[in-house]
């Protein structure tokens, strides 16, 4: 399926929303028994770091599909292989971890909380960006 490469920019934003509120979901699941302000404190450093992480890569995504130049593209072109690559490997080094139980709970909980909600705000920055150029 093709589709003009503004969408591409939506695409990129829903996915990584879905993306976002998932592994958010699962940090805060974590989180029961371990709530405190120094872990609180601790996932919102976690969403800075990853959020001033993902703010950049957004920019460089939303000029890489701006400057293609056809009318319409594949619907997986949100993404160039290098990022593909990427998040395969943040995704299968996280189930790894989680599943063969080689970090604490408390890990998960603060690490994942505060990365996916910067997940989530790069979905909300990509999905800003279509609204404005559309």
């Amino acid at each position: 399926m093709k589709v003009k490469k503004e969408t591409l920019i939506l695409i990129a934003g829903i996915v990584w929303l879905i993306a976002g509120f998932n592994v958010a979901r699962i940090g805060l699941m974590a989180y029961s028994g371990y709530v405190s302000v120094g872990h609180i404190v601790l996932s919102a450093i976690v969403f800075f770091v990853f959020g001033f992480m993902f703010f950049k890569m957004c920019g460089k995504h939303i000029n890489r599909i701006l400057s293609y130049k056809e009318e319409k593209y594949f619907a997986y072109r949100f993404f160039d292989l290098k990022a593909y690559c990427i998040m395969g490997f943040m995704m299968t080094g996280g189930i790894w971890l989680r599943y063969a139980n080689l970090v604490p709970m408390l890990l998960i909980a603060v690490f994942y909380t505060g990365m996916g909600l910067a997940l989530a705000v790069a979905g909300v920055i990509f999905t800003r960006e279509y609204v404005i150029i559309k």
